[in-house]
Formats: structure tokens, C-alpha cells, sequence
């Protein structure tokens, strides 16, 4: 083995799911989604340190010890050397912006980095891929993750099974009020909201291939929220506001969040239409993909 480094840093963007199916499978690499969502320019920058003097992994987020059950086991899949992980999001957590994908994949980049591992990208995404199906915390993130802009995931699962396409779109700004979480792993294992999440999500996909335009992906995703009836009634009312103030909306899946597009002209007015359910953040989608810093 080369000589390991003391430590290694690496970052993965926040990724917004507008529409998805589920795909299930016995193999975890196969195992995954279809859909479409945005990147966005904040994420996670996770930091992997070697040092002799720790006996077990310890991980940390935002300065706090956790469990970080997906984070384990990236770090369990590719090594059995103790390592101290410490990610740092400026991101929502559990709210529908990917974190645990993105947390997952900047580590999965450091741990091979600081270990000297050498592996590629593609076992790279592979490992952050499974931990993410294995813990039930999310499907398609890691693979948008890695490549950044609007990805329309055409075919489930690790790289080497699964198959991406992008809708082309400038740079523009993304408006989100993170409510609260929405448990992913009870609503990606309940049958009945995944047959109604499938069938909306089949529609939801052949629109879109139809008119591959970013103004069609808002437009499917708003329906499948009403469709699928994972839009809560706070969620609607803030949807519908921002449809009132020139805006289209949507809901981050799976959060109970919306992310709003608008431009100039009707940005201030999307923003007070916001404000009367809370306070927005403003992001911004653009190309950034995964890998070391």
C-alpha cells in the first residue's frame, strides 16, 4: 500500500428530486430509481482523518457526534482501519436535498484518498450508492450527485447499470423553505404509495422525454406531488401561493420542502409569497459534481 495521508477532504452537492420511480432489486448495486432533479451549488464537505490513535470510526456532522448509519457504511464497505469522518453541510438534513447521498459520496471520495485505496470513480459512486439502499435513506441522489445539473436518471442503480441524461440549463436560482423531514425509508418500502409514486412517475417521465425542457421538469414535478398525494396541505397552499405570485413550485422529494424557480421579474414576489410560511434560502443550479477538494 502507498503511504496513507493524515487526511483527505472532499465534497458532494445537495441534489433536489422533482419526479422518481422506484426501481427494487435483489442486487444492491441494481437497486435504485429513475427521475429527474436539479443539483445545487451547497453540499457536504466531508474530511477523513487516519490516525493511530483511534480504535473505532467516529463520526461527526456539523461539529456533533451521530451514528450516521450511511456514512458507516461506506466507511465499512472499503475499509476496516478506524478513521475519524467529519462532514459539514450547509445544506437542510432530512429535508429532500440529498444529504445523506451527499454525505455518503464526500466520504466514500475521502476514505479513498486518505487510505490511498485507488480506486475509480465509478466504484467510488458504487460504494456511496449501496450504503444508500442498504440504509433505506434515499435511491438516485448519489448518481446526480455525480454529475451535476438537471439529471434525468433514465435507468436504476449503480454506474455500471445505471444511465443518466441531462437537461441543458444556465445557471439559475433556486428559492427553498425547508418545512420538515418526510421519512424515506417508510414511504420507499410502503406498497401502496409505490405503486401511486410509480405509475405518476412512468407519466411523469415520458412527458419530459417528450419536451426535455427545464420548464416541463417544474411542470411534471408539481404534478406528481399532487398526484402521488405526498404533498401535504401546507405544502399545496405554499405551491399555490407561489403560483399566485407568477412563480412555479414544487415539492424536494422526499422533504417536506419546495423549491421554486422564478425569474427576475417575479422574484421579489415570490419571495413575500414565501415568507408568509417561512424564511427562504436561495441557491443556485448549476454543474458542480463530486470529488476531492
Amino acid at each position: 500500500m502507498q503511504e496513507r495521508k493524515w487526511s483527505a477532504k472532499a465534497f458532494a452537492p445537495a441534489h433536489i428530486t422533482g419526479f422518481f420511480c422506484i426501481h427494487d432489486h435483489e442486487d444492491k448495486r441494481k437497486k435504485g430509481s429513475t427521475g429527474c432533479g436539479i443539483v445545487l451549488d451547497r453540499g457536504a464537505v466531508t474530511t477523513a482523518t487516519y490516525t493511530e490513535e483511534l480504535e473505532d470510526t467516529l463520526i461527526f456532522l456539523n461539529g456533533k457526534q451521530v451514528d450516521g448509519n450511511t456514512t458507516r457504511t461506506v466507511v465499512n464497505m472499503l475499509t476496516d482501519i478506524p478513521l475519524l469522518v467529519e462532514s459539514v453541510t450547509n445544506m437542510p438534513i432530512g429535508c429532500g436535498f440529498g444529504a445523506s447521498g451527499a454525505g455518503a459520496l464526500s466520504t466514500a471520495y475521502a476514505v479513498n484518498d486518505v487510505l490511498s485505496l485507488n480506486l475509480t470513480s465509478s466504484e467510488i459512486i458504487e460504494t456511496a450508492h449501496v450504503a444508500e439502499v442498504v440504509n433505506r435513506s434515499g435511491l438516485g441522489d448519489v448518481i446526480a450527485q455525480s454529475y451535476g445539473g438537471v439529471v434525468i436518471r433514465t435507468a436504476p442503480g449503480a454506474p455500471q447499470y445505471g444511465d443518466v441524461d441531462w437537461i441543458p440549463a444556465a445557471g439559475k436560482e433556486v428559492l427553498c423553505l425547508a418545512l420538515g423531514e418526510l421519512g424515506t425509508s417508510s414511504i420507499i418500502s410502503d406498497p401502496d404509495l409505490a405503486w401511486r409514486i410509480n405509475s405518476m412517475g412512468k407519466g411523469s417521465m415520458k412527458r419530459l422525454m417528450k419536451s426535455p425542457t427545464f420548464e416541463t421538469f417544474m411542470q411534471c414535478s408539481q404534478d406528481f406531488a399532487f398526484g402521488t398525494g405526498l404533498a401535504s396541505n401546507i405544502v399545496t397552499d405554499i405551491i399555490e401561493a407561489v403560483g399566485s405570485a407568477g412563480g412555479i413550485a414544487s415539492q424536494a422529494m422526499l422533504g417536506e420542502s419546495v423549491f421554486v424557480t422564478v425569474g427576475p421579474d417575479r422574484r421579489e414576489a415570490v419571495i413575500e409569497a414565501l415568507s408568509e410560511f417561512g424564511e427562504p434560502s436561495a441557491y443556485y443550479l448549476n454543474n458542480c459534481r463530486a470529488g476531492l477538494l
